[in-house]
């Protein structure tokens, strides 16, 4: 367990209980009382976030340890029992709330991947997240992408270059911004986002040889992969906007190598897991 992950836990279990702590249960369990929680899902899904649940069980006084029954990227059905908790009564309901949270929220976006990989089987394409994140939860929810069956794009402003509108419209245009991002990578990846296809003329001019189609129709998706397979260098072509389940499929058939998918982090319903003690 990494230390980011031991400081979010805390600041989590913090906010929920307070400066007195859980005090329903200081009033109504005794000291001394020890017990098992069981944590099981009441909806079908794909399972992420077990080493953020059982970081905020371990964050505990005194720690209450979690044993995950699956792994991260296990298809569980309704009634799965994913992990069990043993330590203090106290301690198990005090954490609970705050680890069915992130357990809940990261198995939702693990779910939710999972859909729409499933949507695009049969595709060269693969499903890539972006950074429409909750602040805070970014590794957490990049790592259940992947255990959906997704892949991450950049994980931060840092680790590659992506120039959007705002940074054409700084640079004065799509070509003056394509050639000062390569220019200034520093070996980073250099992707560049096109509305159109001129746009998508103009960068590839420039040398770009990874391009974000930005809302396309399907019509200039296909074409634009065409011109994009055409050059003589290779060129990776992703399709961006508004992604949504009933369209992904298409999208991906037009030959694109990647879809760009912002709802699965910043949308995806939370997996329903519950946690029920035996005593």
């Amino acid at each position: 367990m990494d230390d980011d992950l031991r400081r979010l836990a805390r600041a989590a279990l913090a906010e929920d209980l307070g400066v007195r702590g859980d005090v329903t249960s200081l009033a109504t369990v005794p000291a001394e009382a020890r017990g098992t929680g069981v944590l099981a899902t009441r909806q079908e899904g794909v399972v992420a976030g077990l080493d953020a649940a059982a970081a905020v069980f371990d964050a505990v006084q005194p720690a209450v340890a979690l044993h995950a029954r699956v792994a991260d990227g296990a298809r569980v059905g309704v009634g799965a029992v994913v992990a069990e908790v043993e330590g203090t009564t106290r301690g198990i309901l005090a954490a609970e709330r705050t680890a069915l949270n992130l357990l809940g929220h990261l198995s939702g976006v693990a779910t939710l991947t999972a859909r729409f990989v499933a949507a695009i089987s049969g595709s060269q394409a693969v499903i890539r997240d972006t950074r429409k994140t909750l602040p805070g939860l970014r590794a957490l929810e990049k790592r259940a992408v992947v255990a959906g069956g997704g892949t991450n794009h950049r994980f931060g402003l840092d680790d590659g270059v992506l120039v959007k509108d705002n940074h054409v419209a700084a640079a004065g245009g799509v070509a003056a911004a394509t050639r000062a991002a390569l220019a200034g990578a520093g070996g980073l990846d250099v992707q560049v986002e096109v509305d159109d296809l001129d746009q998508l003329a103009v960068a590839l001019d420039a040398g770009a040889r990874s391009v974000l189609l930005d809302n396309f129709v399907l019509a200039d998706l296909r074409e634009a992969v065409r011109r994009c397979r055409a050059r003589p260098e290779p060129v990776f072509v992703e399709a961006s906007g508004g992604v949504r389940l009933d369209t992904v499929a298409d999208i991906a058939r037009t030959g694109v190598d990647a879809v760009a998918v912002g709802v699965l982090t910043h949308s995806a319903p939370a997996l329903d897991v519950g946690l029920d003690l035996v005593l």
